[in-house]
């Protein structure tokens, strides 16, 4: 059957864990033919990083699987764990009935069995090193991280060919008045983060708006002042900056399992 929906040609995943074990989140990225891009993710309560960087990599299976894509598409992974496992032990882990070399049982072996049953004919995995400056790495471990510390994050969305029956209730259905105040929520934070990013100048009454704060109230600060994970600082000719909040802890590197 013939599909107007581009061709995905490169994908990226990443797994992150703020404590290891920890709460975890784990990112995809999709770029397709015509330019698009679709980037989504998740989180858990209580995992490890390379469960994380297992999980990233079963979902853009699963993505994958669902659209057209180039039959030599490569997803940029900085998970050697991945990479290895997939490449070279799984074989020997199934053959031993899942024992290491070391003769310990594997670990992650649900994930293992899930991305061996997943995986894609022509799709290959390529490393990259983390924290390096290749965009698409940097970008799903932002994510990645973000989902792991619950914090918000604007994503590029590119419409889905195929949509969960939730999904289509969401389209279908009047949405429920606490859905309703969530995406406010959530559309507000990606718009500040949005300003962040872009380091554009607002005006005090563009400001009071997009953070909820009265405009008596905002013209009285004279000084740098926190909005949630942001800082919000004075420049010239009453403009304000958003900036991310630097103090904050970042994420460290996480060992294997």
């Amino acid at each position: 059957m013939q599909t107007s929906h581009p061709l995905a040609t490169g994908a990226a995943t990443d797994g992150a864990c703020s404590g290891n074990p920890g709460p975890g989140g784990w990112a995809v990225l999709i770029r397709f033919e015509d330019g698009s891009v679709e980037e989504f993710g998740g989180r858990e309560e209580s995992t490890t990083n390379n469960r994380m960087e297992l999980l990233a990599a079963l979902k853009s299976f699963e993505r994958l699987k669902e659209i057209p894509r180039q039959s030599n598409l490569e997803i940029k992974t900085d998970s050697k764990y991945l990479i290895n496992g997939l490449s070279n032990w799984i074989e020997n882990w199934k053959k031993k009935g899942w024992i290491t070399s070391n003769g310990k049982p594997v670990l992650n072996k649900d994930l293992w069995e899930a991305l061996d049953a997943a995986r894609l004919k022509g799709i290959k995995l390529v490393y990259v090193k983390g924290h390096s400056g290749e965009i698409d790495n940097d970008r799903v471990d932002k994510i990645a991280v973000s989902f792991s510390k619950g914090k918000a994050i604007a994503l590029k969305c590119k419409k889905r060919s195929s949509l969960s029956n939730y999904q289509k209730q969401l389209e279908t259905k009047a949405p429920h008045p606490h859905l309703i105040n969530i995406n406010k929520l959530l559309s507000q934070l990606e718009l500040v983060e949005k300003f962040a990013e872009t380091g554009y100048g607002l005006k005090s009454e563009e400001l009071s708006k997009l953070i909820d704060l009265p405009l008596k109230q905002l013209e009285q600060k004279n000084d740098s002042f926190k909005w949630r994970d942001w800082v919000v600082k004075p420049i010239n000719n009453n403009l304000w900056r958003i900036q991310k909040d630097k103090t904050k802890a970042q994420t460290p590197l996480e060992a294997d399992d």
